[in-house]
């Protein structure tokens, strides 16, 4: 089986509006007689798929399935109350994105905490949150840096440059995790022993293989026999992915790694991302939504880093908690249920009361189904 890199050009004969390319699409699948399921391990796809309308337009001919691509969607409830513990450390600062605020753990969120009077800080990454550290260097700054390896680097540099500042009051709380463990999980029984997941191909995430590099998904064709294709976020560049896709599955050419976002993602990825992750870093087990303990998908700081690392200063005995009853975040992160087929879809579970984190975040799953949904249905 091929495992090459692909850097096709757009076809001389590809069409120029986004109907044409899904006629294009249709009409192949129609002429093979069967359909075609991909699935996107990409929050940002998700939504612009979404919001583009993609997945009715392509219905009865691609079958669009979200994967575990959202990083806070993926994060574990024993995780979180991990996260919600640190609340509960004397004169703590604890700092986070805005999407991991009102996840719920077992009793509540850290909105929850806050309005009970920790302090909690929504930051826009951890620099911000090293700052924070700077400013009140009496206080203990707790970072919780989730996320795949797009925000990893970025923790790695916070805690890189605390070092080498001597900022002793800032750590950090890694619950990052790297996207091929989980896309080899999938892949080998549908993230749960015995449950195989079909699928004819994969749409690899545009951030994370502008770290990565294509080749970082070469093991798709040459470990799976699967054709994968790294894809940009417009509805052009989805579709286009999506063509090449359907190609392969069809047989019309050879299964292989495609790079359709060559624009902002190189072979090799960004080499001084990976040294930073690889100096800062080291990988460890770790426990996924939906998909559980997965060997050597996670990421934690290095032990010469210990200083700095929330799970060393701040230790809390935290169990994995029983999922809330009636919620199916994590059948749906493993492509195993279509979000407006969990029963708590749009009634008891909606964005500004919500039951599990896939509609939470803005690039959840069942947030951007609850948000675009009518759109879909109204496509033919």
């Amino acid at each position: 089986m091929r495992a090459e890199t692909l850097a096709r050009p757009i076809p001389e004969d590809a069409p120029r509006t986004a109907a044409a390319w899904v006629a294009r699409i249709r009409r192949k699948v129609a002429d093979a007689g069967r359909t075609v399921r991909l699935m996107e391990f990409c929050g940002t796809h998700t939504v612009a798929i979404a919001r583009s309308g993609l997945r009715g337009l392509l219905r009865g001919a691609v079958e669009l399935v979200s994967g575990p691509g959202c990083p806070v969607c993926v994060t574990a409830g024993g995780e979180i109350d991990r996260m919600l513990a640190y609340c509960d450390v004397p004169r703590a600062i604890v700092a986070t994105y805005g999407d991991l605020l009102r996840v719920p753990g077992s009793r509540t969120s850290l909105a929850g905490r806050r309005a009970e009077g920790a302090d909690v800080r929504v930051v826009y990454s951890a620099l911000d949150a090293l700052q924070l550290a700077r400013e009140a260097p009496d206080r203990p700054v707790i970072f919780l840096g989730v996320g795949f390896e797009t925000t990893a680097p970025a923790a790695a540099l916070a805690v890189k440059a605390a070092s080498e500042e001597g900022v002793g009051n800032f750590c950090l709380h890694s619950a990052h995790k790297q996207t091929p463990a989980a896309m080899r999980a999938l892949l080998r029984d549908g993230g749960r022993p015995g449950e195989a997941l079909t699928l004819d191909g994969i749409i690899c995430p545009g951030h994370v293989s502008t770290v990565l590099g294509a080749e970082g998904f070469a093991f798709l064709p040459a470990e799976f026999g699967i054709p994968g294709a790294v894809a940009g976020f417009e509805p052009l560049d989805i579709l286009l992915a999506v063509d090449c896709l359907v190609d392969a599955a069809l047989g019309r050419r050879p299964v292989a790694l495609w790079n359709g976002y060559r624009r902002w993602v190189r072979p090799e990825g960004n080499r001084r991302a990976q040294a930073l992750l690889s100096e800062v870093f080291c990988t460890c087990d770790a426990r996924w939504r939906g998909l559980g303990l997965l060997p050597e998908s996670g990421l934690r700081l290095k032990p010469e880093f210990a200083r700095f690392d929330a799970e060393v200063r701040f230790p809390a005995d935290v169990a994995e908690p029983p999922a809330r009853s009636g919620c199916r975040c994590g059948d749906v992160l493993r492509g195993a249920l279509a979000p407006a087929d969990c029963p708590l879809f749009g009634a008891a579970c909606r964005p500004e009361r919500p039951m599990g984190p896939c509609m939470v975040s803005s690039e959840g799953a069942c947030a951007a189904w609850y948000r675009y949904g009518t759109a879909e249905e109204e496509q033919p």
